[in-house]
């Protein structure tokens, strides 16, 4: 996925109004950052456009969204596909979240002109959700401490994406990369106690380790 625009340009009427669910914790997050063998890093890429889609996966308009798109739809739990500007995460048999760095009124129109008359639905749910940014070589042992998955690289790796809890805040998990880089998007009422809970996970690893 193409790195986000994260502020808007002055002049851009509503949008340029907009306030992220954490521009109040942005600098608590970067004084956060822990760097070297333990580092982990912690940042908020907000105002990703995010649609959710719902069609069936075996239709013709399937194949017709997974056209506009330029990807295929996952069809596995823990799947993404992606293609330009558009990642496409799996949330079930039939449903999936469309994230995008394209307009999200753009991105919606498009694929309801895809879905067409078949039985499905397409919300632009953007504001629903924002994106936490987890990287660093100790950021999956930070995600360890209150996540209940497996996430060692022989279980969970890049490209799969799956919804889960951190903490106590449900959100859909993504790994970006090996390094390892991570992308939480909890509902953005729950943004704040993840990221909190994150910054309170990440400071052990200022010390150095125990053996």
């Amino acid at each position: 996925m193409a790195e986000p625009t994260i502020t808007a340009e002055a002049g851009a009427g509503p949008v340029a109004l907009r306030t992220s669910p954490l521009e109040h914790l942005a600098d608590r997050m970067r004084e956060a950052a822990v760097t070297g063998d333990r580092g982990v890093t912690l940042a908020e890429w907000p105002f990703i456009t995010m649609v959710n889609l719902r069609a069936d996966p075996e239709s013709e308009a399937a194949d017709r969204i997974g056209n506009a798109l330029g990807a295929p739809l996952p069809r596995a739990c823990g799947h993404t596909s992606a293609s330009g500007p558009h990642t496409v995460a799996w949330l079930g048999p039939d449903e999936w979240l469309v994230l995008s760095q394209a307009d999200g009124t753009a991105v919606a129109a498009e694929l309801r002109q895809a879905l067409g008359e078949d039985p499905g639905s397409v919300v632009d749910v953007s504001a629903n959700r924002t994106t936490l940014e987890l990287g660093g070589p100790a950021a999956r042992q930070v995600l360890e401490k209150g996540c209940p998955l497996d996430l060692h690289p022989r279980s969970f790796g890049p490209g799969q994406a799956v919804s889960t809890t951190v903490g106590p805040v449900a959100v859909l998990l993504w790994q970006v990369d090996e390094a390892p880089t991570y992308r939480l998007l909890p509902r953005s009422s729950f943004a704040d106690h993840l990221a909190r809970w994150l910054i309170d996970a990440m400071n052990e690893y200022r010390g150095p380790a125990v053996p």
